[in-house]
C-alpha cells in the first residue's frame, strides 16, 4: 500500500500506539489500513455418489480441476458465497449445503470455509471461470490435477467420512514446506 484510501496521502509502516504488528499508516490523517485474511467459500456437492467438480479457466492454476470455490464478496454469507461460486463456476444449484471444514492458510493469509451438501438437481455446465465441469466418481477424481492442497485434504477427508457415514465438522491448517 502506498496510499491513503481516505486522503490519498502516503502511507508508512509503523506499530501505531497500543497494538504489537505493523500497519500502514497515513502520515497526514492517521488512518490505519488494517490488513486481514481472505475468506475463500467452497463446496462439496454430491449426486447420486458423484461429486460436482469443475475445471479451471483462470489463474492461478489454470486447466487444473477443483471444487466450486472462491472468494467472498461483501454483504453476503459464507454459506451465500458458496452457493454465489457453485453457480458462477458450474451453473449448479446446491439443494443444501452444511458446513464441512474450516482450513487456515497463513502462508497466504487466507481463511477457506468448506460446505458439503447435495446438488438440487443434474443441471450444471462450466461457467466463465470454468473449462468443463462433471460429476466424478471417487475412483474416478483427477488426484494428480487438482488445482489446491486444500480441495485434496477436504475431498480424501469426504471420502473418508462418506464410508463412516459421520460427516462432523472440523478445522484444519494448511501448512507450505
Amino acid at each position: 500500500m502506498k496510499f491513503c484510501s481516505e486522503c490519498g496521502e502516503k502511507v508508512g509502516l509503523k506499530v501505531p500506539e497500543g497494538d504489537h504488528l505493523p500497519r500502514f499508516v497515513c502520515g497526514d490523517c492517521d488512518t490505519i489500513h488494517y490488513q486481514n485474511p481472505k475468506v475463500v467459500a467452497g463446496a462439496v456437492l454430491e449426486y447420486e455418489g458423484k461429486i460436482l467438480m469443475c475445471k479451471r479457466a483462470i489463474e492461478p492454476r489454470y486447466g487444473f480441476w477443483t471444487v466450486p470455490a472462491g472468494f467472498m464478496e461483501n454483504k453476503e454469507t459464507v454459506m451465500q458465497a458458496a452457493a454465489r461460486e457453485t453457480y458462477e463456476e458450474a451453473l449448479a444449484v446446491p439443494e443444501k449445503i452444511e458446513l464441512y471444514g474450516v482450513y487456515n492458510l497463513a502462508h497466504v493469509n487466507q481463511v477457506y470455509i468448506m460446505f458439503q451438501g447435495k446438488l438440487a438437481k443434474p443441471e450444471f455446465g462450466p461457467g466463465p471461470e470454468s473449462l468443463d465441469v462433471k460429476l466424478v466418481e471417487e475412483q474416478d477424481m483427477p488426484w494428480e490435477d487438482m488445482a489446491f492442497k486444500v480441495v485434496t485434504m477436504t475431498l480424501q477427508r469426504y471420502f473418508t467420512d462418506r464410508k463412516h457415514g459421520d460427516f462432523r465438522a472440523f478445522t484444519d491448517d494448511v501448512v507450505v514446506k
